[in-house]
């Protein structure tokens, strides 16, 4: 989809505005989250590679043109431009998978002021629903314990498209399979599944219904044996076992139930499955080997959006910032860089302090991706990376500690230096609020 209309209708007047006054100059924007959702120590960068894909594809079609002519009421001339406009600028990125913190750039852009500004609402809607899902799912396999889990969200999803990136998500985050199948064929997933309990109530008798599956399915035998009573379940499931001779142990799914109490064999979990039920069944030392996760991670229920924002940092060779109270952020193109005491939000240009390494990476230039797509396993094994580097405080799933970030010398004296001047201009007595 070429996405020409996929924004909010402010951003194309302010585009046909720079265009209509020849406003061709570099401008940068930063795409951050102000401040972590409550019982968040940290978030999963996620929804890189759908921002790429899109400003790749970027422009207008013929009837995209047409229903802006007649709708909207643009002239002509600004119908040329956009008719013309491709995005042709630079992405710097933390790349999937790796963990960051608030107020850190998890991309910045910087193209030609109208290419830059269109592109606000897709990025903002890519890397916004699939950081808060991934932190999510982050959180889930840190409550796990070494439990493999299974993205069971599809059918509660917030949409079909949202379905998809939750799987790939939840993926980055360590999650070892999806239901969802057309995920698992587009990313490359494993997918997985048992039964319903539909399944079982259709035959009428369990143990019947376990032999069907068993001779349908032999390579993939899971029993759900909490349709009538879990003992009973589990019973004709060792039962049927014994009757077909199946190798290997039983393999039961309990989609309800006092979990902990009730595992006794092999057990793969699922049914409201969320970050906080898995870390009380961990906690409790249930024998669970798998947890099917779905509806809680599948909309991040307990963190379900994030503060995050899309803000120009320079235009034209000068670095801007607004002063609004509580949403003032730094001036000018930025570089994080890592250390062992936490992470430093530095202008670009500096160079890393000792023992730090930089977050942002060139993905994009000049309209095109800088190099091939990556490979899933790569953000996976970046984010498996990050999670173990991350310091108990900040990994604690509750009440936790973010890894401190602060901003270097040069890039306070320059935030104060553009505060200065931007309140002498605007006639607003000096003031440290909104700094």
């Amino acid at each position: 989809m070429p996405g020409g209309l996929l924004t909010d209708l402010y951003e194309l007047n302010m585009a046909a505005s720079y265009l209509r006054r020849s406003m061709t100059g570099q401008a940068t924007f930063s795409l951050f989250v102000r401040r972590l959702p409550p019982g968040r120590g940290f978030l999963i960068a996620a929804g890189l590679a759908d921002c790429l894909q899109f400003l790749e594809d970027f422009s207008f079609t013929p009837d995209d043109l047409g229903y802006l002519h007649h709708t909207p009421g643009y002239g002509e001339d600004t119908l040329r431009a956009f008719a013309s406009l491709r995005f042709t600028g630079d992405v710097q990125a933390v790349p999937e998978g790796r963990v960051v913190f608030a107020g850190e750039p998890l991309l910045e852009v910087t193209a030609p002021i109208a290419e830059a500004q269109l592109a606000e609402t897709v990025l903002l809607n890519h890397v916004t629903f699939q950081t808060a899902v991934a932190a999510k799912a982050a959180r889930c396999v840190l409550a796990a314990g070494g439990a493999q889990l299974v993205d069971f969200s599809f059918r509660r999803t917030q949409g079909i498209d949202a379905g998809l990136a939750v799987a790939r998500a939840s993926a980055i985050a360590g999650f070892t399979a999806t239901s969802n199948v057309a995920a698992a064929r587009r990313y490359g997933l494993a997918a997985a599944g048992t039964m319903a309990h539909s399944f079982i109530e259709a035959f009428g008798d369990e143990e019947a219904a376990f032999i069907a599956f068993a001779e349908d399915f032999p390579g993939a035998i899971t029993f759900l044996v909490d349709t009538y009573d879990t003992g009973h379940g589990v019973r004709n499931a060792i039962e049927a076992t014994r009757r077909l001779r199946l190798p290997g142990p039983v393999g039961v799914r309990l989609d309800s139930g006092d979990l902990a109490a009730l595992a006794d064999a092999r057990i793969f979990a699922s049914g409201g499955q969320g970050g906080d039920r898995v870390f009380v069944q961990a906690a409790a030392g249930a024998p669970i080997d798998a947890y099917g996760v779905g509806t809680k991670m599948g909309v991040s229920a307990d963190a379900p959006y994030l503060d995050s924002a899309y803000k120009l940092a320079a235009y034209d060779g000068r670095p801007v910032m607004k002063l609004s109270a509580g949403k003032a952020s730094p001036p000018g193109a930025k570089q994080v860089y890592r250390g062992p005491d936490g992470d430093v939000l530095a202008l670009r240009e500096e160079p890393p302090p000792p023992g730090h390494q930089p977050l942002l990476v060139p993905v994009m230039r000049k309209g095109r991706r800088v190099g091939a797509q990556e490979p899933l396993a790569v953000a996976q094994q970046r984010c498996r990376a990050d999670l173990a580097w991350l310091p108990p405080a900040a990994r604690a799933l509750r009440n936790p500690v973010p890894v401190p970030v602060r901003l270097s010398d040069r890039l306070t004296i320059l935030q104060d230096q553009v505060t200065r001047d931007l309140r002498r201009r605007a006639g607003v007595p000096d003031s440290p609020e909104g700094r």
